[in-house]
């Protein structure tokens, strides 16, 4: 068995719930635009829009706003009101305000991980708001490193190892994402473990 002295998380969805209010929010904005579309088309489109933003705009609730006021606009021909656009924004602000709430037996791991590995984390999305959830979750003081990245590809991992001079045999990622936290781990030759969400 080959001993692992860096033990890499991602946050959101691994560390603690996050799609949660990606979700909540969502079925309020279905509700917001009702008046101009049925439920199917809005989070069809939205998710469209979502898709073509992430070039611009990355990963995060920042983004995710972005793409709902984009969406409400293009749905309704531009007729949204001012006052549906700041309820979107107050939706966003929500999201970014809301409680981190920790996934059943992650304290408890993490610090017990600590005591005999370099620990990371390693995620996408704004790099504001990822600080700032690592902050509120109490969990930052066990976490050698932090890195918020654009995409996770096995070119960013390589990156990354790299730049801490962390030998990949010696790299264990954990992650809730088998396309972006285990695949290029695995396709660079190193070792993963997979907990869905």
């Amino acid at each position: 068995m080959p001993t692992f002295d860096t033990i890499a998380f991602d946050a959101d969805d691994t560390l603690w719930h996050s799609e949660r209010y990606y979700a909540q929010t969502q079925t309020k904005f279905v509700k917001l635009l009702a008046q101009y579309r049925d439920e199917e088309y809005i989070r069809a489109h939205l998710y469209e829009v979502e898709s073509r933003n992430i070039q611009h705009f990355g990963y995060g609730v920042k983004g995710f706003a972005l793409s709902m006021i984009e969406s409400a606009v293009e749905m309704t021909d531009g007729r949204v009101s001012g006052r549906d656009i700041q309820t979107i924004i107050n939706l966003a602000r929500d999201m970014l305000n809301a409680d981190i709430e920790l996934l059943n037996g992650v304290s408890e791991t993490v610090a017990a991980l600590a005591q005999s590995h370099r620990l990371m984390v390693i995620t996408k999305g704004d790099l504001l708001d990822q600080e700032k959830k690592i902050q509120r979750s109490g969990l930052g003081k066990y976490f050698h490193s932090i890195e918020v990245v654009s995409e996770k590809t096995r070119e960013t991992y390589a990156r990354l190892l790299a730049e801490h001079s962390i030998a990949l045999q010696n790299y264990f990622m954990v992650g809730n994402s088998l396309r972006s936290d285990i695949l290029p781990i695995l396709e660079l030759g190193g070792s993963a473990a997979y907990i869905p969400y």
